[in-house]
């Protein structure tokens, strides 16, 4: 692994010193590092996160895009229930529910506001 390369992939990725949750996924799999690491690096050049896959931040102007549903389909809120870490759904189960149930990362996110679940750790540092 190259710090040099990733730091060149990162700075390509990033427009106006924002590095998109979708573009550090995609150097993540490109350098092939942990999400987590791209993170690091990313603070490290002072790049900031946006545009959180699951909606949850970097959508300006009120940060976050994802909103409660009305209703949580009883599957989904037991996938939610059974991933629970500390009271917290980590970013990692949420898209591995997403991916189990095929639907939408937002749409696991929206459940959990819905349900009163905070989803943390973030998969490449952001919160």
């Amino acid at each position: 692994m190259s710090v040099d390369k990733i730091d060149e992939a990162l700075s390509d990725a990033a427009q106006d010193g924002f590095l998109s949750c979708a573009a550090a996924f995609e150097v993540a799999a490109a350098w092939d590092v942990s999400p987590e690491v791209v993170g690091e690096y990313a603070d490290r050049l002072g790049l900031h996160l946006n545009q959180c896959q699951l909606g949850l931040f970097g959508y300006p102007p009120h940060k976050k895009i994802v909103s409660p549903l009305e209703r949580v389909d009883a599957e989904l809120a037991a996938a939610i229930q059974e991933g629970l870490d500390d009271g917290c759904l980590p970013c990692r189960t949420a898209w591995a529910i997403a991916d189990r149930l095929k639907i939408r990362r937002m749409q696991v996110s929206a459940a959990c506001e819905t349900m009163n679940v905070k989803i943390k750790p973030c998969q490449i540092g952001a919160f």
